[in-house]
């Protein structure tokens, strides 16, 4: 079984030896510097055609071999579009023939998106050794546990030896420091013989501030007139659009072809500027729908601060026309308020009744729907989110942004009310949402997540002394010697302390941990899972003194939830109907159902008509 995805852009490898192309309109006279294995450089003038492209065929270069561009004012660059850059972002490119490594999940068709349950890793700090091949050593005891989807930090290349992944400017190019493009394929094969789909992070709002040189030899690649927090906003809806458009579909094609990955999530596509009849996130769902979905379960998975309903919307067939599920900040944003009392920054939208918004973030799934937020001045912000079923919110109670952005990356189990903390979380897991795990939750892994990264000397110092500056409004942080403490990003000490301790796992009190998360999971695939196909619509949810109570249609079934969440240590609430699949800190008595402090109940009610 061979896998490759043909396009414009790059090196392509075939029988009569190797096409490159580069598009670059704004550049003539580029010369492809060419290095066989083992031999000298030889530099050959490229062909430019009208429409900008520059164009060579070399019939006697082969898979392994290294290439990169000249520009006229004499820069030297990788390829964009580059497979693998193994000497890392600044260095030549490598040519890769794909039909080299032999696949062998020929029969795999992916998993429908309502049996996922999601676990987001960074495979640097996921392992010791921070490799694809050391994650695939790992896959097993995911999949043992209950998982079923593998999301990956993004992977394109990036500057240094260590990054979150977000500073990307490579797109095509698996990051080196992981291992060579075969390795991430045996990742992906590994992991579909065990039942789990792989996830990939892509970041088309913005390129790293190191290594991109789309800016020198492609300056249509960017809307100078249109500014993101990153700079220049991708130009998808301007002269010359056409092009740009096309990398990105054809990178999102790349993953899903080449790599046989079973989707894409898209970060912040709220910082995408698109005018266009047709927005880029739409472009590319209608690319994979005509392309492999139509063979097996393909999944758009968005990031959106923006909270658009309309980017979830599913046609007549209930299939998702743009994303197929969002990240939801909001629920998350409620949970972390409750359980540890935080109501700075954008915390403060959430801090009047962080229990009903939680209520309301599960039954509904957006908490604003087009309300004004104190935190963005009272701009309304999002849309009615009501019409889509649960399983178009990813919901969580910690992801990479969530810990990596705190000075020193504590997770919230560290931070928290344990008893609201696992409440919260089985809530969670025995909801209609897609749940996910951010690596180390599963055992409550005590080593934090903080930002790092491997910049140049000059942005290094520069990034330092930000992250410390924007941390100074904070209290904790008023006096330089307190900021003195947050660790420098680009120190490795900061990378090796975001290691997750797989040791922990076996030892009191991390097991007693991953075994409750298995009960749950198990809870989950057995009893609800055969019925979330048929959860269509928003569920109700109802909140008092801190007891929340929610129920859910899921086709003949319906999901009832009650958990106390409030101060009291124990309450009185009425017993949900249907027949019980997970209880603990409650008991029925004559009155109904005791709750302690901490009490999740769930039932399953029987809705079909005889």
């Amino acid at each position: 079984m061979k896998r490759v995805h043909a396009m414009p852009f790059g090196a392509t490898v075939h029988g009569g030896g190797v096409d490159f192309a580069l598009w670059a309109p704004s550049a003539n006279d580029i010369l492809l510097l060419y290095t066989p294995a083992g031999a000298a450089t030889v530099s050959h003038a490229m062909q430019r055609s009208a429409d900008g492209w520059h164009r060579l065929t070399l019939a006697d270069a082969h898979h392994g071999d290294s290439y990169a561009y000249r520009l006229p004012d004499g820069i030297t660059m990788p390829d964009p579009a580059s497979r693998f850059n193994p000497q890392d972002v600044h260095k030549p490119s490598q040519i890769v023939d794909p039909v080299r490594f032999n696949w062998t999940d020929a029969e795999w068709r992916g998993r429908p998106w309502h049996e996922a349950v999601v676990y987001e890793l960074h495979v640097g700090t996921f392992t010791e050794e921070g490799t694809f091949n050391a994650t695939r050593e790992r896959l097993r005891e995911l999949a043992e546990l209950g998982i079923t989807a593998v999301e990956l930090m993004p992977l394109a290349d990036f500057p240094g030896a260590r990054n979150w992944g977000y500073d990307g400017v490579l797109q095509f190019a698996p990051d080196a420091s992981y291992g060579p493009p075969e390795d991430l394929k045996a990742l992906v094969a590994a992991a579909h013989a065990l039942g789990l789909m792989v996830l990939v992070d892509v970041v088309y709002n913005h390129f790293g501030p190191e290594g991109n040189y789309l800016h020198a030899c492609c300056p249509e690649f960017f809307n100078t007139a249109e500014r993101t927090p990153w700079g220049s906003a991708m130009n998808f809806d301007g002269p010359h659009s056409r092009t740009v458009r096309d990398f990105f579909i054809h990178n999102a094609l790349y993953w899903v072809e080449e790599f046989h990955v079973d989707g894409l999530r898209m970060d912040a596509i709220h910082a995408i500027r698109d005018t266009s009849p047709k927005h880029i996130v739409q472009e590319i769902r209608e690319a994979l729908d005509a392309g492999p979905a139509r063979e097996r379960h393909v999944h758009l998975v968005l990031e959106n601060d923006a909270n658009q309903a309309s980017m979830l919307a599913r046609d007549g067939s209930g299939r998702p026309i743009a994303g197929t599920a969002q990240w939801n900040d909001d629920l998350h944003h409620a949970v972390h308020t409750l359980a540890t009392g935080e109501g700075d920054g954008y915390y403060a939208d959430y801090a009047d009744d962080p229990a009903a918004g939680f209520a309301r973030a599960l039954a509904e799934g957006f908490i604003y729907q087009g309300q004004p937020s104190a935190f963005r001045g009272g701009e309304p912000r999002g849309e009615p989110s009501t019409q889509l079923p649960p399983t178009a919110f990813v919901s969580y109670l910690q992801t990479h942004d969530q810990v990596g952005n705190r000075a020193f990356g504590e997770r919230i189990h560290t931070l928290g009310d344990p008893v609201l903390v696992r409440a919260a979380f089985a809530c969670l897991l025995l909801s209609p949402h897609v749940p996910m795990f951010f690596m180390g939750d599963e055992f409550s892994a005590s080593s934090p997540f903080l930002y790092f990264c491997d910049f140049g000397p000059e942005l290094a110092s520069a990034v330092a002394e930000g992250r410390r500056a924007e941390f100074g409004g904070f209290a904790a942080f008023a006096d330089e010697a307190a900021r003195a403490r947050i660790p420098d990003p680009n120190a490795e000490e900061t990378f090796l302390a975001s290691k997750l301790r797989w040791r922990e796992r076996g030892t009191r009190p991390h097991f007693a941990r991953l075994c409750e998360v298995q009960q749950l999971l198990d809870v989950r695939y057995r009893l609800l899972v055969p019925h979330l196909a048929g959860a269509h619509r928003a569920g109700n949810h109802r909140v008092e003194a801190g007891v929340i109570q929610l129920d859910w249609e899921l086709g003949e079934k319906r999901l009832h939830l009650v958990s106390n969440l409030g101060t009291q240590t124990a309450v009185q609430a009425a017993a949900p109907p249907g027949a019980v699949i997970y209880s603990t800190g409650s008991a029925a008595d004559a009155a109904g159902l005791r709750l302690e402090r901490g009490a999740v109940h769930a039932t399953l009610e029987d809705m079909g008509v005889d």
